[in-house]
């Protein structure tokens, strides 16, 4: 398993109440990515670019698609710059991927007396107890991952991850979480004044 893969199946199996948005989930799932490249020698950082490393490429296969996809060439790519690009649709490439494992399957629910719908639900599987195993013993990276996307509740102390480089990474993806907030707001605002202004008009 992958800490990316770790990360999807705690969100889908945290409480109802505490909805990850898709564009957080997909940053996070690049934050995850690129920590488990840094772990395996696939990529290092110098200052805050990425760059490829040695190794031979993962087994997994949407990691190994990471892998892939690294600039290889000089200025290389800086660690937000990576998120933003990686991330882009990439829950649901992960969605994807465990539904085709077997990990998900599609539930048919009732609802409205009328239509029916079918979502996603997780399989009792041993990728799914690690995750759950791996969240509950606050494994720092997962931890801070978790924190960073709305799955964990912040309080104490926050997690303590020892390697620079997974730092380095963490910080980026909460500033561009920052700045995916920030444009959500925006949106917001400028619906609601579209609305008012609608009013005004009578329509």
């Amino acid at each position: 398993m992958t800490t990316s893969r770790d990360l999807l199946i705690v969100t889908m199996d945290g409480e109802p109440s505490r909805l990850v948005e898709r564009g957080d989930l997909s940053l996070g799932l690049a934050g995850a990515e690129l920590i488990d490249l840094l772990g395996a020698q696939e990529a290092g950082l110098h200052g805050e670019r990425v760059v490829p490393g040695l190794a031979g490429m993962p087994d997994d296969p949407l990691l190994r698609q990471a892998a892939s996809s690294l600039v290889r060439e000089e200025p290389y790519e800086s660690v937000g710059d990576w998120l933003w690009r990686r991330g882009r649709g990439l829950s649901a490439a992960y969605l994807s991927a465990l539904e085709a494992d077997g990990q998900l399957v599609r539930q048919r629910n009732r609802r409205w007396k009328v239509f029916w719908t079918r979502e996603l639900v997780l399989v009792d599987t041993e990728a799914r107890r690690h995750a759950a195993n791996r969240y509950r013993s606050d494994e720092p990276v997962l931890a801070a991952l978790t924190e960073a996307i709305g799955v964990r509740e912040p309080g104490g102390e926050p997690p303590k991850v020892s390697d620079d480089a997974v730092e380095r990474v963490l910080a980026a993806l909460e500033d561009a979480l920052a700045e995916l907030a920030a444009e959500r707001q925006r949106r917001d605002r400028r619906r609601g004044e579209a609305a008012v202004d609608n009013v005004r008009r009578g329509y």
